[in-house]
This record gives C-alpha cells, structure tokens and sequence, in this order.
C-alpha cells in the first residue's frame, strides 16, 4: 500500500458542492431549510465524479434541461464503476461542479432528489451495534484499497449513543502514518475546507480528528453504497 493515495483528478474545491447540507438544530426558525441531505449530497459528489462531464465552452442550458442532467447522473448506482468520458453526462457551460452547483443551485438540488430513500436504507441501523476492533481494522483496509485504487470511498461514521455524529462523508485520500492513517474527508456540512478521520493502528479504532461540529474522539466507521444492498 502507497504512503498517500487518493483518486488523482480528484480536487478539493472544483470537484465538491458549492452549498451545504444545513443542521436543522442550528436554524430551528428557517422553514426553507437544505437540512438532512448529507447521504444525497455524499452520494451525488461521487455520482458527479464518475458520471459527469463538464464543458464550460458548450453554451449554457435552462433550469429544466439542467435537472434532468443532474437526475440522469444521480440515477446511475454509486457502487457502479465510472463511465468513460465519451459515456458520461455532460454538463455544458460550467467548468467544474463547484462553479455549476453555485450558478444552478436550484436545478443540482431538484436533480439530486429527495432524502427520504436514504433515511430508509436498511444499513442505517449499523449506528446503534457494537462493533470489533478487527471490523474496523478491515474497514480502514478496504478503505485505503478502494482509494489507492482510484475511487471516492463514501462512508457512515457515529460516536452513538451521544446525539452528537450519525452522518457520513467522502474519503478521497489517505497519509499512512505508520502508526496511524489519516484520511482525507469532504463533509456535505462543511463546504471550505477537509476534515480528517483517522484510524489508530494501535487502539484499532476510528478517531474523529477532524470532523465537522464534532468533539475530537472515537467513533466507528462504515462503508456505504458500495454494492446493490450495502
């Protein structure tokens, strides 16, 4: 295994969302809220790396034509691997999906759909088991391998019982630390920079070293969407 890997034309910034996925709990006045999006949002940045296309010189489409693109990226499995080029759904007049997210925000959000199917998904009740040290060594393995292999690895983390993390994130790169491995993380909630969840080889555990609104300690790390029913 490499010391650093990560899918190579991957880019923070270019390549993620230009808006967030807001907590409820801070904006309990705002009706009109983008909260409880964090599985579509994750799902969709890996969906728009492995389906999408962009083509800034391409003229410009409306907001109708725009979310029917986004629904046709959105509608591909995230577990399937990504299309060539010349197959992938192109998004024309933006040169990247931070800048079309932020000039078609409305079009990116009615294409990537509801939350409610993500709420339903039956891996979710993963959060309230107990889980081995081996498990989490494993995970943190097949982590580095789907990185080192090119591909955006989405991920379920929790520090439950406490109310405080049952969300997921986006691994896209790793520094293996000898001692430890810090992966690289994009937070549907934190839109400007990455986090860090690092795995202990020692402890074999999972640490939130840097993870959005969430106190630095351990927590337990799942995969999620990487075949038909996980």
């Amino acid at each position: 295994m490499p010391a650093s890997a990560g899918p190579p034309s991957f880019a923070f910034g270019p390549d993620t969302f230009a808006f967030r996925n807001e907590i409820r709990a801070r904006h309990p006045d705002e009706s009109e809220l983008y909260a409880h999006y964090c599985f579509v949002l994750a799902k969709g940045l890996r969906q728009f790396f492995q389906n999408a296309r962009f083509d800034p010189d391409a003229p410009r489409l409306s907001h109708a034509e725009y979310a029917a693109r986004v629904r046709a990226i959105a509608a591909r499995p995230p577990w399937e691997g990504a299309l060539p080029p010349a197959e992938r759904v192109v998004i024309p007049g933006y040169a990247h999906l931070r800048a079309f997210s932020a000039a078609e925000e409305a079009a990116v959000k009615e294409g990537l759909g509801s939350p409610v199917g993500t709420w339903l998904h039956w891996t979710n009740w993963r959060v309230t088991r107990p889980v081995s040290k081996g498990h989490q060594a494993e995970v943190a393995d097949e982590i580095a391998r789907e990185l080192a292999h090119g591909r955006l690895v989405q991920l379920l983390v929790t520090n439950w019982p406490i109310p405080e993390l049952n969300h997921t994130v986006v691994a896209y790169g790793f520094d293996d630390r000898v001692d430890r491995v810090d992966f690289k993380i994009w937070d549907p909630n934190e839109t400007e920079g990455p986090g860090i969840v690092t795995f202990d080889r020692l402890a074999q555990r999972f640490w939130a070293t840097d993870v959005y609104a969430t106190r630095p300690g351990p927590i337990r790390v799942f995969r999620m969407y990487y075949a038909p029913l996980l």
